[in-house]
């Protein structure tokens, strides 16, 4: 009857058993999942020569795009906003938000995010009427 061995298992360095490479479609999904994860932020709204196409922005996804070359990604976002918030200050907390998700999400570190807003939307659900 063979012997087994129970005594501790001696691991060898990972670095020699290859690489892991997130695609860019992977990155661009993670990144779009963060854009909406920020209040005030919805879904592109899709545009012909200026002229939305309609469609409610807060219930489409944010058109996302990576590059990644070796650990670094490049996004760009296209994203709507809920009026009246302050667009650069939203547009900055959207592109903080996103370089700390992706980067703990695929360990890749975010260089550069390129937003576009694409438009601003009436949050319906918090308006209050007026009686005149």
């Amino acid at each position: 009857m063979p012997q087994r061995d129970s005594g501790p298992r001696v691991v060898a360095d990972a670095s020699g058993r290859g690489a892991l490479r997130i695609s860019e479609e992977v990155v661009a999904r993670l990144a779009g999942h963060a854009v909406l994860e920020v209040d005030g932020v919805g879904g592109a709204v899709d545009q012909v020569l200026g002229v939305s196409l309609g469609g409610k922005p807060h219930a489409q996804d944010a058109k996302v795009s990576a590059h990644v070359v070796g650990d670094t990604a490049t996004l760009t976002v296209r994203l709507s906003l809920t009026y009246p918030a302050p667009v650069a200050r939203t547009v900055q907390r959207v592109r903080e938000h996103v370089v700390r998700r992706v980067g703990e999400l695929t360990g890749l570190s975010v260089t550069r995010v390129d937003i576009a807003v694409t438009a601003l939307h009436n949050d319906t659900a918090t308006l209050r009427r007026r009686v005149e």
